[in-house]
Order: structure tokens, then sequence, then C-alpha cells
């Protein structure tokens, strides 16, 4: 698979079904990911691991655990502005309809929100951290990082959903794994083969023509 196949055929994948995928995979798809670029070559990334085996413990400890949690860093800007607000909108709007789920129907989103919370049934995933002292350009890094892992995995033949709802439970999830207090939550990552009777999984975003947001100069 070249470059170009893989940007185009990746897409944020939110139903997987229950095959395994091998841990030796996905420790061979991290290492090459972190040939990402890296300013200063600081490498910032620190992830941790959730495993085939590992994954049921973990979802059941989510379901039990008593930990109060505090959003990470605020996901969304406040009073999102147009054009941005717009391309959100429409996206939520276009899943939702895939799954026949009309706008009314608060309980039935909310449901599907949380499902954010079990990696859309992926029967692996990890979660990236950063260092506390990090700044932005240093988050850009995690970005580059994880997009080069998710083409890797397309190139693997695994479907992949980066997760930044998972910097609504960081308590949780870094209790879970033990990461030390420096250490942010920034996301998590599900992984996993998609499920091709899935509705959700015929989403295919829309992006903004090259004039809107790019000149030459």
């Amino acid at each position: 698979m070249n470059v170009s196949d893989a940007v185009a055929g990746r897409t944020s994948i939110r139903a997987f079904t229950d095959k395994p995928v091998d841990t030796a995979l996905i420790q061979e798809l991290l290492e090459k990911a972190a040939r990402a670029p890296s300013g200063g070559n600081l490498q910032p990334w620190r992830v941790f691991v959730i495993t085939s085996e590992t994954m049921p413990r973990f979802l059941s400890f989510l379901s039990e655990t008593d930990i109060t949690d505090e959003a990470a860093y605020q996901i969304y800007p406040n009073d999102l502005k147009s054009p941005y607000r717009d391309s959100r909108f429409k996206v939520g709007e276009d899943m939702y309809a895939l799954l026949g789920i009309p706008r009314d129907d608060k309980a039935a989103r909310f449901a599907r929100l949380a499902e954010n919370y079990t990696f859309f049934g992926a029967p692996t995933g990890f979660f990236c951290f950063v260092d506390r002292q990090m700044g932005p350009p240093q988050w850009s890094d995690l970005g580059m990082f994880l997009q080069t892992f998710m083409l890797l995995a397309q190139e693997a033949g695994l479907a992949t959903c980066a997760q930044e709802a998972w910097a609504m439970r960081p308590n949780s999830v870094s209790s879970f794994v033990g990461a030390d207090e420096e250490l942010l939550l920034f996301c998590g990552m599900a992984i996993g083969y998609k499920d091709p009777d899935a509705p959700v999984n015929g989403l295919y975003s829309d992006r903004e023509p090259l004039d809107v947001w790019a000149r030459f100069v």
C-alpha cells in the first residue's frame, strides 16, 4: 500500500469485530511510528497498551471504579465559531443518521457517546500521554506520531479510531495503567478489525475544499 492509498483509506472506525490483535504486531507498529517527526527529538509520547488479554479487565475496572474524573483538558474551544462549528455539527449529524438515531433521541445519543469508553468494541487499544511540562509544540508531535501509527495500521490491515473522549476519564485510566502523576492523558486509540456490517463504519467525513483553507502567495 502506498502512502496516498493509506491516507485516503483511513477513516475513524467505530465498530469492531472481536477478532484479537496480535500484541507483537502492535509493538511493531509502535516502533515504526516512533520515526514520526519530533522537534528537538524529544519524542514526547508515552504510550500504555491495553492488549486483547487485558481489555476485559480494563473494561470491568472502568465500570466498577468510583474514582472521580475531571477533564484533562478542554477538547473543543468554548463558543466554537464558523466554519469549524459547522463541520463538527455536520459530521455528528451524518454519523447519527447512519445509526438511525434522530436528533431528539437524547438517550440514544448519550448511549452512543458512552461507547467511546469501551473502545467501540475494539479488542485492543492504547493511551497516549505527554509530560505535563510539555507545550503546544510537543502536543503537535503527538499528532504526528498518532497519524503515523494510524497509517501504518491501515497498511497492516487494522482499523483505528483516535479518541480524545478518553481525556474525560484521566484519573481512572491513569490508575489502571499506572501512569506517573507528571503524565497527562491526551487520547486513546481503538485498534482492531473493522466490522464491515456496521452502518456507522460507512461514515466518510467531508473535507473543506482547498481554496477555503490554503493560499498560494
